[in-house]
């Protein structure tokens, strides 16, 4: 009537042994607990999770016996063995058992399990889970003992102090390198003799001289052709001027891009397109390492110092999630379970942009908008509190002296007309029509290195950009001098104090404190305007050139920089047009008191916010950025308005912005969550392998250690599906090679009598057939077995395939018919199969 009858012997927590009987009747298992110590029964059985459980089961003369660790977080090698009879059989059998549990209890953890290889994708819902499995057994474990309490709330704070500490060191390093660039930048043009730690403006602060952006000078700095004995004008001072502006920038760029090429060839670049990828789920060793973050910050204080057409605010993001990552190992919560590290690398990377702006808010926005892939609640509280911490610590340096964190911080107070959105939206306009011959050209070019042997040599690709820059940009004030200070010189207001030819207008200031009335340009201001047709050239292309050498080189500050260009040329032109034309119903209400109602510095911050927007393809973050930057609200309707009008041109004129377009270049496997899977197709035409194919799959009880050997050497997958049988071809779980590996290594060292021909049951069940004499011990491997894939059918659309790898994150998900296994479709089959639709190369996705 009834079935098998088991018999089993537990461990309780409280240390003694309790008898347990098992009686199993088709299919449905009772369990009583017979506890002779107390005389109760209770129905049901559970172990506590430490716990260890010995079976026996007899069947006949032959005995089985197994143990099992069942400790959520840790991944034992249970072992099976067989004894024939009584007596030394038993003893036998005993002492091999005990072998097996010596080895579980030194090696409570295979080293290496639940990580993942490099260039490989994470599984987001696996590292969810583990971690969950971990916070439960904490919290469970809590009440145990004071210590247990401790580690309790230690686990539940180690995720803020994570981000305290990574805020407070992203603040320091992002200190250090603005005032290291802003002195190295300087030493192009001369030195501070008495203290030669001074930039040229922190030298000129003691003398009562009134410097300008072009000139730049006072007594107290001695330019290089003062220093070598020559007068401070004339040509002989210019030609040595020029030829030590030469000379100081190829120092900067070879010393850049050789510590580069020499320590870490990861540290070149922007970075964002790389952390967008990392934050979807992309391993890349050593890309966040702490070797990356020294020469990341040494080497874009000398690429900016250079004078390359490039910023520090863009790798000031990979130097963020650089130090994330670091301290993250500090907190095993986050450093041993990539899921959950990459919640502090989205606050390092808000962290980033608030101190390359001096814009928390914006930076928070930044990390949710453009760089992140998985965004829960707390990552967003704790992104603004280490985004809120760096910039405060930023701000306590004071790098740039002027009691804010960017150089070309500016503040307006004029309000703005209704009319003005027209020429807004038109800066809109055009700075969607530069980013996409922006970004069509760098990709040209980006290709061609890579092509060529031009990418062989990048030492001597830096060198001649560099030479090629500093020769062309020199003669050229507006480009001579610092991208950052251009900024400010065309975001700036004109003014009394103000001598620069931008600010050359026929104006006969009476009062200081007056109100600074409209007035017809002069001569220099035309001239100023030329030049800055020429920077705008010479900027644009320079920028083609420099984004993607093998040095640190950011986009922030060369779309800016475009951008206040334009905007600052259409500025003149409509104050010079309210000037000559006040009455009409245009200007008539604000200008007709010829008061001054056009600021072409509000133009150039526009037209920077349009250009690098159309670049990045940034709108939200963008504007909260721009504001934070001029510190008022009025002006977000003219941001808005210039965002959207050039991210709509850019995505009509390029399907992509430059950092998701350098990720298509680079080949790596990333599935953008904004973009629509518009094809009908089904998980039958995208499923490797095809019908007809062999599928490479793993028995639950009938393969053996050799076989499992010769399947991993005879492929290449990253994991394998486990069935019942090859000919059934149902369904058992799904385990993952690099786990195989680690476990069968571990077997070797660890279990005595392991042979090629040892069975490998991915089961807790028996063999139906007891094993004969001789016959080695099998090993079980279930605790490394994912019972619980993600399946589908093959008739599942394609349109909610693509959703469940974007939304879950996975890594594979197998294909069933009628619950037999069919085959398999990993992200790189999704991505591959996207880009064949497209009309693009499938096998320009280079990564699994």
């Amino acid at each position: 009537m009834w079935g098998m009858v088991r018999r089993e012997l537990a461990r309780s927590s409280g240390g003694e042994y309790v008898l347990v009987h098992q009686q199993e009747q088709h299919g449905v298992r009772q369990v009583h607990e017979d506890n002779s110590a107390n005389g109760n029964q209770h129905r049901g059985f559970s172990m506590s999770s430490d716990d260890d459980m010995i079976d026996i089961t007899t069947t006949g003369t032959v005995t089985e016996r197994s143990i099992h660790y069942d400790d959520p977080g840790t991944s034992h090698l249970p072992g099976v063995t067989y004894c024939m009879g009584d007596g030394e059989g038993e003893s036998l059998c005993y002492q091999r058992t005990s072998i097996l549990q010596h080895v579980a209890a030194d090696g409570d953890e295979i080293p290496g399990i639940g990580q993942y290889e490099d260039f490989h994708t994470i599984d987001w819902q696996r590292d969810i889970a583990r971690d969950r499995m971990r916070h439960r057994y904490i919290v469970k474990r809590r009440q145990n003992s004071l210590f247990d309490l401790v580690k309790g709330a230690h686990d539940a704070w180690s995720g803020w102090v994570c981000v305290l500490l990574v805020g407070l060191t992203t603040g320091v390093v992002a200190g250090v390198i603005d005032i290291g660039a802003s002195w190295m930048s300087d030493l192009k043009y001369g030195i501070c003799p008495s203290r030669f730690w001074f930039n040229r403006e922190q030298c000129c602060w003691s003398s009562n001289e009134t410097t300008s952006f072009e000139t730049g000078n006072c007594s107290d700095w001695l330019t290089w052709s003062e220093v070598l004995g020559q007068s401070r004008t004339g040509a002989g001072a210019y030609i040595i001027s020029y030829l030590m502006y030469i000379a100081w920038a190829l120092l900067f760029a070879s010393l850049a891009a050789s510590l580069v090429r020499m320590f870490a060839p990861y540290a070149c670049g922007s970075g964002i397109p790389e952390i967008k990828t990392i934050l979807s789920g992309f391993i890349i060793r050593g890309y966040l390492g702490k070797w990356t973050l020294i020469i990341k910050s040494v080497g874009i204080m000398l690429s900016v110092s250079a004078g390359l057409s490039l910023g520090k605010e863009g790798p000031m993001v990979h130097i963020a999630c650089c130090i994330g990552n670091i301290l993250s190992y500090l907190f095993p919560k986050y450093g041993r379970n990539e899921a959950k590290k990459r919640e502090i690398l989205s606050a390092a990377a808000a962290a980033g942009v608030s101190v390359a702006f001096g814009a928390p808010i914006g930076g928070v926005l930044f990390s949710l908008e453009e760089v992140s892939y998985y965004f829960p609640l707390k990552t967003l509280w704790r992104s603004f509190f280490c985004a809120l911490v760096a910039a405060f610590v930023l701000h306590s340096i004071n790098p740039f002296g002027n009691e804010h964190s960017v150089l070309f911080f500016v503040e307006y107070n004029n309000p703005w007309i209704f009319f003005e959105l027209v020429p807004f939206v038109g800066l809109g306009i055009i700075g969607g029509v530069i980013a996409a011959i922006f970004i069509r050209a760098n990709l040209y070019w980006c290709k061609y290195r890579k092509t060529s042997k031009l990418g062989q040599y990048p030492v001597t690709e830096v060198l001649i950009v560099t030479a090629v820059t500093a020769v062309l940009a020199y003669p050229n004030p507006y480009t001579r001098m610092s991208t950052s200070e251009l900024i400010y010189l065309l975001f700036r207001k004109c003014g009394v104090t103000n001598t620069d030819d931008l600010c050359d207008y026929n104006r006969n200031f009476t009062d200081v404190k007056s109100a600074v009335d409209l007035a017809s340009a002069g001569p220099k201001v035309y001239r100023a305007m030329w030049l800055l047709v020429l920077a705008l050239i010479f900027k644009l292309l320079a920028t083609v050139f420099t984004f993607g050498i093998k040095v640190p080189c950011g986009l922030f500050i060369p779309s800016l920089c475009l951008g206040a260009i334009v905007g600052r040329i259409v500025g003149i032109g409509m104050e010079q047009l309210a000037f000559n034309y006040p009455h009409i119903w245009v200007f008539s209400g604000e200008c007709s008191t010829m008061k001054d109602c056009i600021t072409p510095g509000l133009y150039a911050m526009v037209g920077a916010a349009a250009v690098l927007g159309g670049v990045t393809r940034m709108t939200v973050s963008l504007v909260v950025v721009m504001f934070e930057l001029t510190g008022g609200v009025r002006y977000i309707v003219p941001l808005m308005a210039a965002a959207m009008a050039s991210k709509w041109v850019g995505d009509a004129l390029g399907s992509h912005g430059v950092y998701d377009a350098h990720i298509n270049l680079n080949g790596y496997p990333f599935l953008d969550s904004k973009e629509e899977f518009a094809h009908t197709s089904l998980a039958a035409d995208v499923m490797q392998p095809k019908r007809n194919e062999t599928l490479s799959v793993l028995t639950q009880d009938s393969m053996t250690v050799e076989d499992v050997e010769t399947l991993m050497k005879e492929t290449e997958h990253n994991g394998f599906p486990v069935v019942v049988s090859r000919e059934s071809q149902y369904l058992v779980g799904f385990v993952l090679r690099r786990d195989l590996n680690l476990a069968l290594a571990q077997a070797r060292r660890a279990v005595e009598g392991l042979r090629p021909s040892s069975l490998v049951l991915f089961t807790s069940n028996s063999p139906q057939q007891p094993p004969q004499p001789g016959t080695p011990a099998p090993l079980l491997l279930k605790n490394i077995l994912d019972m619980a894939p993600i399946t589908i059918t093959d008739q599942t659309p394609m349109e909610t395939v693509v959703d469940m790898f974007r939304k879950l994150g996975l890594r594979q998900t197998l294909v069933t018919h009628n619950g037999r296994l069919l085959g398999v479709i990993t992200k790189k089959d999704v991505l591959r199969y996207v880009k064949q639709l497209d009309n693009e190369d499938p096998n320009s996705v280079l990564f699994n």
